[in-house]
Order: C-alpha cells, then sequence, then structure tokens
C-alpha cells in the first residue's frame, strides 16, 4: 500500500500507534493536528503527539485554527484517502466529498454507542463492561456514518482510563491495518448505524470532575477511574482541591454522612458514600505532588482529617 496517497489527522496520543503504521505502510503526505497551545514552565510550546511524530518521519505538518476556513492545503496534498483519529475539529463537507476511497475515522468505541468526543472516558464512567474500536466512513454528523469493521475489548472492575485509551490505541491501530486493503479494493462492508441505538460520550465538563460522595459506591468508583489519570476526578477537603486517581470498594458500612473521612491509614484514606465506605489510594492535594496514601500520612496529621467532610 505504499503507493496510497494518506493525509491523517489526529492530535493526541491515542492517534500515534495507528498514524506510525500508516507511516510505515503507506505514503502520508500530510498531517493536520490541532494548533500547539500548551507551554511548558519554560514557555516553550509543546507539540502534540502527533506533529511529533511527523517532524520525526519529515513529513508536512499542516495545524490550521479552524479546518472548515482553512482546507485548501488538504486538497493540495491529493490525498488517495483520510484518515482521522481523535482530531478535535468537524471536518467540513469539501474535505470529507474529495478522496477517491474516502475519509475514514477510527473512534473509540462501539458505535452507535457513545458518538463524541471522550466515549473511553464515558464507557468506564457508565460502568460498561465493554469497551472497543469502530472503523468508519465519516459524514458530516459527528461520529453518524457507516460502519466498517469494529472490535471489543472487556473493561475490567479496576480498569482505569488510561489503561483502556492505550489499549483501544493499539486496537485501533490493529483493526485499521486489517481493514485498509478492502477499503482500497472496495470489498470492505459498509452498515449505517442505527438511530435507536444511539448514545453519546460528549466531552467531560469540569462540572464532572467533581465527585458527589453522597452516590453509590458503583459510581463513584467508576468516576475517579473512569477520569484517572487526565482530567483526573476531584474533592474538596479542607477547602483543598484533592484529585483521585485510584480508589477500591470496600463492604463496609457507616452511620457517617456520605463524603465523611472514617480512618486513614498507610493502605487508604476511607470515605463514606450512600451505601458503603470507598478507600481512596492514590490521590493528589492542592500544593502538593501525587503520591499513594502510604506516602501522604507520612506529612500529615491524621486528627486534621478523619470526621472531616469532603465538599
Amino acid at each position: 500500500m505504499k503507493d496510497i496517497k494518506v493525509v491523517f489527522m489526529g492530535t493526541p496520543s491515542f492517534a500515534v500507534p495507528i498514524l506510525e503504521s500508516l507511516i510505515e505502510k503507506t505514503n502520508v503526505v500530510m498531517v493536520v493536528t490541532q494548533p500547539d497551545r500548551e507551554k511548558d514552565r519554560k514557555g516553550n510550546i509543546i507539540y502534540s503527539p502527533c506533529k511529533e511524530l511527523a517532524l520525526k518521519n519529515n513529513i508536512e505538518v499542516f495545524q490550521p485554527i479552524k479546518i472548515k476556513e482553512e482546507y485548501q492545503k488538504v486538497l493540495d496534498a491529493k490525498p488517495y484517502i483520510i484518515v482521522t483519529a481523535a482530531y478535535g475539529q468537524i471536518i467540513p463537507s469539501v474535505i470529507l466529498d474529495y478522496p477517491k476511497y474516502g475519509c475514514i475515522n477510527v473512534h473509540g468505541s462501539l458505535l452507535p454507542k457513545l458518538r463524541g468526543g471522550a466515549p473511553v472516558h464515558h464507557a468506564i464512567i457508565n460502568g460498561d463492561k465493554v469497551a472497543g474500536v469502530t472503523i468508519m466512513y465519516m459524514d458530516k454528523k459527528m461520529d453518524a456514518g457507516d460502519i466498517i469493521s469494529q472490535k471489543s475489548t472487556p473493561i475490567h472492575e479496576d480498569t482505569t482510563l488510561d489503561e483502556l485509551y492505550s489499549r483501544l490505541s493499539y486496537l485501533g491501530r490493529d483493526l485499521l491495518m486489517e481493514t485498509l486493503p478492502s477499503i482500497i479494493d472496495g470489498t470492505n462492508n459498509r452498515v449505517k448505524q442505527n438511530e435507536d441505538e444511539v448514545t453519546f460520550g460528549y466531552n467531560i465538563t469540569k462540572e464532572e470532575e467533581k465527585v458527589n460522595f453522597n452516590d453509590n459506591i458503583d459510581n463513584i468508583h467508576n468516576k475517579i477511574r473512569g477520569l484517572s489519570s487526565i482530567p483526573g476526578a476531584y474533592a474538596i477537603i479542607n477547602n483543598k482541591r484533592m484529585k483521585i486517581y485510584k480508589s477500591e470498594k470496600t463492604n463496609i458500612k457507616s452511620n457517617k454522612e456520605p463524603g465523611t473521612i472514617v480512618d486513614i491509614n498507610s493502605d487508604g484514606i476511607y470515605v463514606t458514600t450512600l451505601d458503603y465506605v470507598i478507600k481512596l489510594i492514590d490521590i493528589k492535594l492542592e500544593g502538593k505532588k501525587r503520591c499513594l496514601v502510604k506516602d501522604f500520612i507520612n506529612g500529615i496529621k491524621k486528627e486534621e482529617y478523619i470526621g472531616e467532610v469532603f465538599e
């Protein structure tokens, strides 16, 4: 497939294994990625993972602020096919309609479930037992195009966002490479999505990052692992924000108000919920470094926390 000219559109680490395989097996002529936004502590611009990979391989990088207005460069590259993975902008029809073999998206859910920008987060937060990836034709409507192929993977009780995100990234890479030859020769499946089964996994809002301990232990545990490690779930204690990256369910009951810290020891901070006590294991208190609770307790007075209630 080295004669197939590809424009790749993607931004975060999820897209990197997919781009690596395309570079190896096709002729990637351009990488389109989001504009540089972040800076490190020294003020240096932080490139997106896909931009770094493109530059390393001497591939032209294009970073439009609004792709719906700045699309001509993509057309000028004359791609035979466009592949997207977590790009981050809605792609206009003028691009979707251009390539001979179409615009193909690698989406991190089993469509039509969880259309949107944060399907992996929501799969865990929702308590789903299975996640997956979909190779699909792109459509003007978000994640609504025809399905070409899918592959699933289990979500376990302790699966975190970081783990599932990485697993789906490689699953997506492998499925795309399996599917691409049939797209090129026109023998692939093309199944319309069932609109009656559509659900959404929109980008996580700031409000959704906050843990409400006045909820059942399953929902709280799912939120913590579904946001770990970025953006990270949080709660407020003693007027300070505490990020929570790992929790564990217990079968301990308590009649204390939900959100009350009932104990702290080397294996965790024990907090009441609506039904059982949840154990917080991996945290970051505002102004301090991320650490396990066994290290956190070395620098605190337990009595300043036990009995306190998370906001």
